[in-house]
């Protein structure tokens, strides 16, 4: 019987899907008639990345995840902007209540239209460890209903020493980020 199978067995093997992009779970682009103040920079950005991560505020933690992924540049606290067309974005902030009101703001401002970005979506970091306090996760939850799609990271202690630690939880939002990206382009 071995001798009938021949090399066509490979054509039965069913080929692993890809997989599949998380959800948009709040508006997947602009909303032309908010008004909002502009909470960023639009600076024109000459580099190419595979993913633009743009810090919300001071210390976000763009430069951080950008590091741990090769074509990930972090933007700083500006939305970048390409002659060639809109680029992939991610919003990172902490879930500090200054965080958050400062995402809150820079997506306010994507959704009216003055961020000339594909945004995939927001990360929020957490500020400190442990379980965040009820009106922070109330917060974060509505500032969150904002983007495309929402992530959260834990606090990485090794992140605070200048470790570029990957974690279970990290892992998840790099690969899910990847897969939103890869079914962008």
């Amino acid at each position: 019987m071995g001798a009938d199978v021949g090399e066509g067995w490979r054509d039965w093997v069913p080929v692993a899907a890809p997989e599949p992009a998380p959800p948009v779970t709040g508006p997947a682009g602009p909303l032309p008639m908010l008004e909002a103040d502009p909470a960023l920079p639009v600076v024109p950005e000459g580099r190419t990345a595979a993913l633009w991560l743009v810090g919300a505020h001071g210390g976000a933690g763009e430069s951080t995840l950008a590091g741990l992924v090769p074509g990930w540049q972090a933007a700083e606290h500006a939305w970048p902007e390409s002659a060639a067309g809109p680029v992939a974005c991610v919003l990172l902030a902490r879930t500090s209540a200054t965080g958050l009101l400062a995402a809150r703001a820079a997506l306010r401002q994507w959704a009216a239209g003055d961020a000339p970005v594909e945004l995939a979506g927001l990360v929020l970091l957490a500020d400190a460890p442990g379980r965040l306090p009820g009106p922070l996760r109330d917060l974060a939850a509505l500032v969150a209903g904002g983007a495309p799609r929402c992530w959260s990271i834990p606090w990485v202690e090794a992140w605070r020493l200048g470790e570029p630690v990957v974690t279970r939880e990290v892992s998840r939002v790099i690969r899910d980020l990847t897969a939103v990206i890869d079914n962008h382009n």
